[in-house]
């Protein structure tokens, strides 16, 4: 039988329920790799050797039973550690949530056990998804797969750079201003972000609670679809959750697969070709479009005149909402407790503890947005940024009544060497430069696979409209199929 740590989740899956394979046995494989690579990789925070094998098990049992199993039973899968996990550390890549146990699972989470998947452990990421680079971390940087010098994307690399490391076939992340497509695209893998609202938050540790949205990662749009399937759908415990019918995108990418486009049109956004992407990558998206329309898809440009002002504008709203939620990390409550001598006043505690258990970039965020949301200053700067949200959002409808969906770099860079940005957070930023507009939209938005420049991995982003999410994965499929397979090197 094939490594089974090379097979996607589809594959394994279908091992798995012929027989020709054991969920134990699939998820001791996963847990040796990650015991062999990860010292170099740092994809992990913490592996639940015990909790995997236990409910691989159950699925054993379960099939052996004769019991109706889901498509993606037994398959085992990485969470970044953003999102809870009953009696499982979840830090949030932070000091100040170091060693905490949550008493409840994130619905995610929950409807990922109830489907049989096998969760391994918990990834790396930036402190609260702060981050493009995984550098960020309180616990250390994670390193891709591809280079093990360079960053691996963030917030979640650690996600993504355990899919491409073979030490996971399917991960979940989280995408606020691009934090799954955006390493999806270093790491050669592939990144969805669903509709906002169409993947739960309850239980996802709150960074910007109108943008964060919950995600699959894989190493194929099939796999990344099926994981969509069984995380989405309506929760009543999140007031964001869509009450709607979560669209097939299962069989949209299984349609895409078939290579056919005809009747499609895509967007290139006309604004995003002077916001200088290395020539490299601009290279690789132009045979992308090439391919597509040998698909027998129509590509058409488009403006979007108010996507130049979507990174300034998230740079308000993002760092405001993470002041507001991340107050609640005050030193008393939960988490780490500093100072506490018995000699000092609360407030000083207060203090206290969060210097000593929020990072650099969370600390930075946080006074960005207590200062926009401070009197006299809201209107000029969190009301504003507000507006241009609006206004986005009207690019992107004006767009599709024009097109399906649009197309761009997912990125403007390949990987670049870890600790060359961390002293520049400007350049840091323009990795999601790309990537925010879908965020403040709300829209779907993936990240495939297009090709190599310097020998690193380039992504195709696509983008569609709200609630049309099987859109995106119908064309990412197809270009799945017109673009070889990428293979990082042996670690």
């Amino acid at each position: 039988m094939t490594d089974v740590t090379r097979m996607t989740a589809t594959a394994i899956a279908a091992a798995i329920a012929s027989g020709e394979t054991s969920a134990v046995d699939v998820a001791r494989a996963h847990l040796d790799r990650i015991a062999a690579v990860d010292d170099r990789v740092h994809a992990f925070l913490h592996v639940d050797t015990e909790g995997a094998l236990a409910a691989a098990g159950k699925v054993d049992a379960a099939r052996a039973a004769g019991e109706p199993l889901g498509p993606l039973a037994g398959v085992p899968v990485a969470v970044k550690d953003v999102v809870t996990t009953k009696g499982v550390p979840s830090t949030a890549g932070s000091k100040i949530l170091e060693g905490w146990k949550p008493p409840y699972d994130a619905t995610i989470v929950s409807r990922m056990k109830d489907a049989g998947l096998v969760i391994l452990g918990k990834t790396n990421m930036d402190e609260f998804a702060m981050g493009s680079s995984t550098e960020w971390s309180a616990y250390g940087p994670t390193f891709n797969p591809w280079d093990l010098t360079r960053i691996p994307g963030g917030s979640g690399g650690g996600s993504s750079a355990a899919l491409a490391a073979y030490e996971a076939p399917l991960a979940i992340g989280t995408d606020t201003g691009g934090s799954i497509r955006q390493p999806g695209a270093v790491t050669g893998t592939v990144g969805a972000k669903p509709t906002y609202g169409g993947t739960s938050r309850y239980g996802l540790i709150a960074f910007s609670s109108s943008l964060d949205t919950p995600g699959p990662c894989a190493r194929s749009v099939e796999d990344a679809a099926l994981l969509h399937a069984v995380i989405a759908g309506h929760d009543p415990r999140d007031s964001t959750s869509i009450p709607a019918a979560v669209p097939d995108v299962v069989g949209a990418a299984r349609l895409g697969a078939t290579g056919d486009l005809s009747g499609v049109r895509l967007g290139v956004v006309r604004e995003f070709a002077g916001e200088g992407a290395e020539p490299g990558v601009m290279a690789v998206f132009r045979e992308s479009l090439e391919a597509l329309v040998k698909l027998g898809a129509e590509v058409v440009e488009v403006s979007c005149p108010h996507f130049q002002y979507a990174l300034p504008a998230y740079y308000l709203i993002a760092p405001s909402e993470c002041s507001s939620n991340l107050a609640r990390f005050d030193g008393v409550r939960y988490g780490l407790r500093v100072g506490d001598d018995g000699n000092r006043a609360l407030e000083e505690v207060m203090s206290v503890t969060r210097e000593a258990g929020f990072g650099p970039e969370v600390k930075r965020r946080i006074m960005i947005g207590t200062y926009a949301l401070s009197s006299g200053y809201y209107d000029a700067y969190y009301g504003q940024a507000q507006k241009v949200r609006t206004l986005i959002s009207r690019d992107f409808a004006a767009a599709f009544e024009r097109v399906d969906v649009l197309v761009s770099p997912t990125t403007p860079f390949v990987a670049f060497e870890l600790g060359s940005r961390t002293a520049d957070p400007y350049q840091m930023y323009l990795a999601d430069l790309f990537t925010i507009p879908s965020n403040l939209y709300g829209g779907p938005a993936i990240s495939v696979p297009a090709g190599l420049s310097a020998g690193l991995p380039v992504g195709l982003q696509v983008m569609a409209p709200t609630l049309a999410d099987d859109r995106m994965y119908r064309v990412a499929a197809a270009l799945e199929t017109a673009v070889p397979p990428l293979t990082p090197p042996a670690l």
